[in-house]
């Protein structure tokens, strides 16, 4: 990634925080963006320190389409080229589908999906441009193995997932220069769960207890070398934990038998 301009969205905590270090550690040009101005500029100081990478940083509200494209336009104008995008920005939320207002499901999909949407479409053109291009969609394991409460992020990360295979198709059918790569993170020691809105009258702490202490295995340093290191190695799906291997290998092996297991899992843990 020497000298490659790699634009990370989300960039202010977690799984992008960390991408940011790894990526400036392997020599890249950055681009990032996060709606948390407080966390972007802790970023970048981190960034800073691993060495001379040039960063670039702006707050950004990935649900605002007119937003992004201007975005896009003014790195490309610092850096002249874009050759890496990661689609990493997004939210949860804990609430049936009973409980949880058209609202609540609404705005996960406008960040969570149309985040991504938004992400590829003002930047692809500029990737097909640069002639090695790679556009990165991190979706979750979510995306295949759905879990009660959290119907609208399994449905975004599952429309995120969609999106990007068929883009990938797209790009190997009209012979452009972009790879294209999804990823799929198990449980990575995040804020992500505790900072998840919840349904009126409920406590998304109980979920995010759960997911911390039963499911969040992996660092996010760890998560940002594993997805980085599928990307140079051009791989089209990034499972990233050994959960999100084991938990793949159980929907295939029982498509819908996982889901009453899940079911008790969640009434043991209180989530239903």
């Amino acid at each position: 990634m020497d000298g490659k301009v790699v634009v990370i969205t989300g960039a202010g905590s977690g799984i992008g925080r960390e991408l940011a270090r790894e990526a400036a550690r392997r020599g890249a040009r950055l681009a990032l963006s996060d709606i948390d101005a407080d966390g972007l500029a802790e970023t970048v100081r981190l960034v800073r320190g691993e060495g001379e990478s040039e960063v670039h940083s702006d707050r950004l509200d990935v649900t605002e389409q007119a937003a992004v494209a201007e975005y896009a336009g003014r790195v490309v104008e610092r850096f002249g080229v874009v050759n890496l995008v990661v689609n990493n920005a997004g939210i949860a939320f804990t609430g049936s589908v009973e409980q949880s207002g058209y609202k609540d499901i609404a705005r996960v999909m406008d960040v969570d999906y149309w985040g991504v949407v938004h992400g590829t479409k003002e930047f692809l053109p500029h990737l097909i441009a640069s002639g090695d291009g790679h556009l990165v969609n991190v979706s979750s394991i979510f995306a295949f193995l759905s879990v009660p409460t959290q119907n609208a992020y399994n449905a975004a990360k599952a429309a995120v997932q969609q999106f990007t295979e068929s883009l990938r198709m797209e790009m190997l059918a009209a012979g452009h220069p972009v790879d294209v790569t999804c990823v799929h993170p198990g449980g990575i020691k995040t804020a992500v769960a505790r900072n998840a809105g919840a349904a009126e009258g409920l406590d998304s702490a109980t979920f995010a207890t759960t997911f911390d202490s039963a499911f969040a295995r992996t660092e996010a340093w760890t998560a940002a070398r594993v997805i980085l290191d599928g990307v140079e190695r051009r791989r089209a799906r990034v499972l990233v934990g050994v959960d999100a291997h084991l938990l793949d290998a159980l929907v295939r092996v029982f498509p819908t038998g996982y889901q009453k297991a899940t079911v008790a899992f969640s009434r043991r843990y209180g989530l239903v």
